[in-house]
């Protein structure tokens, strides 16, 4: 048990600094845009490209911070029907695994979604959603 409080404080932790960082980045492309509408400048496509990066970052960020609310919430679970039960808690465990594995799958499935062709040789456009 002891463990798995030590797992859920690491996640709070992570998903508390993901979110500061999606703060961040909100707060820079804030300034930076009215920076830019403040002396008239106009971007080209690759500047462009560059700003919609902060984007995709945080959607990347915001598909961990669920993927770590979906664990927690597992855990959290797991936790409760340990200390009710020892036989509900072998079958919670089992339960667990699965869940935790249909959250990583979850996590990269967002991942390639979120990613738009940064990876493609291809001269398509990035997607945003």
């Amino acid at each position: 048990m002891l463990m798995l409080t030590s797992i859920n404080e690491l996640l709070a932790h992570i998903k508390e600094v993901e979110e500061d960082v999606i703060q961040l980045s909100r707060d820079s492309m804030l300034m930076l845009g009215a920076f830019l509408e403040k002396k008239g400048v106009e971007l080209d496509e690759e500047s462009i490209k560059a700003l919609q990066y902060q984007d995709i970052i945080s959607q990347q960020l915001s598909a961990t911070i669920e993927a770590i609310e979906s664990v927690q919430q597992s855990i959290a679970v797991f936790e409760n029907a340990y200390r009710s039960d020892e036989k509900i808690a072998s079958d919670s465990l089992a339960k667990l695994q699965n869940k935790l594995s249909r959250s990583i799958s979850h996590a990269k499935d967002r991942k390639a979604a979120f990613s738009g062709n940064l990876h493609s040789d291809s001269d398509d456009e990035i997607e945003f959603f």
